[in-house]
């Protein structure tokens, strides 16, 4: 009975390895992003072409209303008035549904689109999805977009509390560079 018990746990972690080490590369920087069309907290579909011509934050986090994402969603809300002055806006993207996000928006007082990506396929398609089988969450990575639609800049390592002063910071570089060229 223990050898049963025992090979059936040595294959759920197997699955487990298998499909966290199968989740697919982010787009590199300097190719075209991957375009997409999602539900916002409106229940209005958001695609990324709508903000061709401006700089587009697409940040995506595990779940609504938890600490970490409750934290970087506040710091994005706070310099919303910064990305506007950048020509910028703010996309958040997680795996909740519609409902979740309107709750989340409502409750800690976001005004900014978040986007309800509830099969997983833009953040498959962005390589900042964690599949456990029956649980899927979108992985805390941001990506810059340029307004010409291509990345500039992909975050994979992200401090929510620093990451909205370090994502002004790399657009104010990014538009110093832009001018002198």
């Amino acid at each position: 009975m223990l050898r049963i018990v025992l090979l059936v746990v040595v294959v759920i972690l197997a699955v487990l390895v298998f499909r966290l080490t199968s989740r697919s590369a982010p787009p590199a920087e300097g190719s075209l992003a991957p375009d997409f069309a999602l539900p916002s907290q409106e229940g209005t579909p958001v695609s990324l072409k709508d903000y061709r011509g401006k700089w587009v934050v697409l940040y995506f986090y595990p779940r609504d209303l938890t600490p970490g994402c409750t934290r970087e969603a506040h710091s994005f809300q706070v310099d919303q008035a910064k990305y506007a002055e950048r020509s910028a806006v703010v996309l958040g993207v997680s795996v909740d549904s519609v409902d979740s996000h309107r709750q989340f928006c409502a409750k800690e007082g976001l005004n900014f689109k978040l986007l309800a990506d509830t099969r997983g396929k833009v953040s498959h398609a962005y390589g900042s999805l964690t599949n456990f089988g029956v649980l899927k969450l979108a992985d805390r990575h941001t990506f810059l977009i340029d307004p010409g639609g291509r990345i500039a800049r992909v975050y994979t390592s992200v401090d929510p509390v620093k990451h909205s002063e370090e994502v002004l910071g790399e657009l104010d570089v990014l538009e110093k560079a832009a001018a002198k060229e």
